[in-house]
């Protein structure tokens, strides 16, 4: 039913100024790339986590969704929690809570990525309609709709899945 592949923009898609990236030139299936830009994530006035080893997973339609290391993270403000999601392509998602309140989900990860997502075992990523995310001190706002961890900035051309009309993409 998918036919979009990120060989050929459609009609519909917005031309990308310079300095920026077309959702709509992202691959299906998606990859992973590396990104050395300071990537922050806030609760409130709490830090998170400050990485410049993150990696970005770029898929057709959809913002980037931005991974950071543990290393990077400050994991024992986390909690694991329930939650359950499989992705086509990367697997089961584990979810993780702020550990001050563990009712909602923050962030996820795969814990046992597929073997073509294995780069991503070990990091976390974020919903920036959650908590306050940044890249190189711009704040990221939330892919729409509310299901996807989509990172969007000035550097996305879009239109991005999950805004309303966008169910058949």
């Amino acid at each position: 039913m998918w036919k979009y592949h990120g060989q050929q923009r459609p009609d519909f898609a917005e031309m990308p100024k310079t300095g920026q990236e077309s959702v709509w030139d992202y691959p299906r299936p998606p990859i992973v790339v590396t990104d050395s830009r300071t990537v922050e994530v806030w609760s409130g006035d709490i830090l998170l986590a400050r990485s410049t080893q993150c990696l970005r997973v770029l898929e057709t339609a959809s913002p980037p969704t931005f991974y950071l290391p543990r290393g990077d993270i400050d994991m024992i403000r986390l909690v694991r929690v329930d939650g359950r999601s499989f992705c086509e392509w990367k697997g089961a998602a584990t979810y993780w809570a702020l550990a001050s309140q563990a009712d909602m989900a923050v962030g996820w990860s795969y814990e046992q990525p597929t073997e073509a997502f294995a780069d991503i075992r070990g990091f976390l990523s974020f919903y920036p309609g959650r908590l306050t995310c940044a890249v190189n001190g711009e704040r990221v706002r939330p892919q729409p709709g509310g299901f996807y961890g989509g990172w969007l900035t000035d550097e996305i051309a879009g239109p991005v899945k999950g805004i309303p009309g966008t169910g058949h993409w």
